[in-house]
């Protein structure tokens, strides 16, 4: 594999602050605590203690899904499995309903057994297939099987077997790109993020560098994508293509929205987020806007700032949309962002949750965890018609809820 090193450098004097970045929010996006807290106590009184795989808690969740029926699914990372309510949690730490990987007190890579329609191995992305009264399916990113997972109906009972695997030939497989050096439309490496938009999916092939599109939501074992973007062929994987950081490019997708007619993808490698006008209708077509870097050649954390500002990103995961609201989980700032529709020009953040201004940074601000600190947040979620915000705050070992403003 051919790859070009990016190099990253930061400004020396940690001590640098931009008078201009010092702002406070001047929009206000959610409440200013959430409504529920979930796999953890909203402020914990000790620091750390062991996480038992129980029906309550959570161990690093990656992802939150919202369906518009109110039912969440969470990516228990840590633990190895999903959880899931068949309605809206209204208590902190209420226990789940069902269970999708393990059986509840259990933990282990694959349930501690083979790979299979009933397993997982550090699952991350979540996504509802299809919306409104036809929101019915379920896709999920089990990352280190290198596989998605594909239910046509929603689970509502403990270990509901998947329906379709793709990244695999078959339920029993397991390898990055089939075992292969190289990748193809077929194959997956780490898929680490999954989204729908109408009646396509769209899958961040973290580990090939490229996020891959099927025109239908997949019906078969092992269907090969349609269109990949991030890179120009289906059987490169290099970082940024093999070349310098450009449009185009990507060195660490992971999370994917539709966002006022934009679609939107986090490259938290390169500290950005990628922006095409409509749906991308050919292979390694070049974004048309970038957030988080002031032009798409950059790719520097906090644009080589120590102290970050409203305008830049530093392993931004986690994306979801709100009408005019486009919601990046700004991961290693421990921060979310909110970028509103007239933003756009600008491109810096009008709202923010999490750091007390835009030039904070520290993991639950830099004290032990409250209710509206964040440490490390990978994942997002939205549902409008409940006027919802989920959060999965992995490093608290907790998913938050939150109630959208109406400023």
């Amino acid at each position: 594999m051919n790859s070009k090193k990016v190099s990253l450098k930061i400004t020396p004097d940690a001590s640098l602050r931009v008078n201009s970045a010092r702002l406070l929010a001047n929009r206000t996006m959610i409440a200013d605590k959430p409504i529920v807290v979930l796999g953890n106590d909203r402020e914990p009184q000790e620091l750390s203690s062991p996480v038992v795989p129980d029906a309550r808690s959570c161990f690093g969740p990656r992802a939150a899904c919202l369906a518009d029926d109110g039912r969440l699914i969470v990516s228990d990372t840590g633990h190895h499995r999903l959880l899931g309510w068949n309605s809206l949690p209204l208590l902190d730490r209420q226990a789940a309903d069902w269970i999708f990987g393990q059986q509840f007190g259990c933990e282990g890579r694959n349930g501690n057994s083979t790979t299979s329609a009933t397993t997982l191995n550090v699952p991350t992305g979540i996504c509802i297939l299809g919306s409104g009264t036809s929101s019915n399916g379920l896709a999920v990113a089990d990352a280190w099987n290198h596989r998605i997972l594909i239910w046509h109906k929603i689970p509502e009972h403990s270990n509901v077997a998947a329906d379709v695997v793709l990244g695999q030939k078959d339920f029993s497989g397991s390898q990055a790109n089939h075992g292969k050096d190289s990748p193809d439309k077929d194959t997956l490496h780490w898929p680490y993020g999954v989204y729908s938009h109408g009646n396509k999916l769209f899958v961040a092939d973290t580990g090939n560098r490229r996020v891959l599109i099927w025109n239908q939501i997949p019906q078969s074992n092992g269907e090969g994508a349609d269109l990949v973007i991030g890179q120009t062929t289906f059987t490169n994987r290099d970082e940024n293509a093999g070349a310098d950081p450009s449009a185009m490019s990507m060195r660490w997708p992971h999370g994917m929205t539709f966002w006022r007619g934009y679609f939107c993808v986090s490259d938290a490698g390169n500290n950005r987020i990628l922006l095409w006008s409509g749906l991308p209708t050919s292979n390694g077509a070049p974004s048309d806007l970038v957030l988080g870097q002031a032009d798409p050649t950059l790719v520097d954390h906090n644009q080589s700032l120590y102290w970050p500002r409203d305008s830049t990103l530093n392993m931004p995961y986690g994306l979801t949309a709100r009408g005019d609201w486009l919601i990046v989980a700004d991961t290693a700032n421990s921060r979310l962002l909110g970028f509103h529709a007239a933003d756009i020009n600008s491109k810096e953040a009008s709202a923010l949750v999490g750091q007390t201004d835009f030039h904070e940074k520290g993991d639950n601000r830099w004290q032990s965890p409250k209710q509206d600190s964040f440490c490390w947040p990978y994942g997002a979620s939205c549902n409008e018609l409940s006027d919802i915000l989920a959060v999965a705050d992995s490093g608290n070992n907790r998913v938050s809820i939150w109630k959208f403003s109406h400023d």
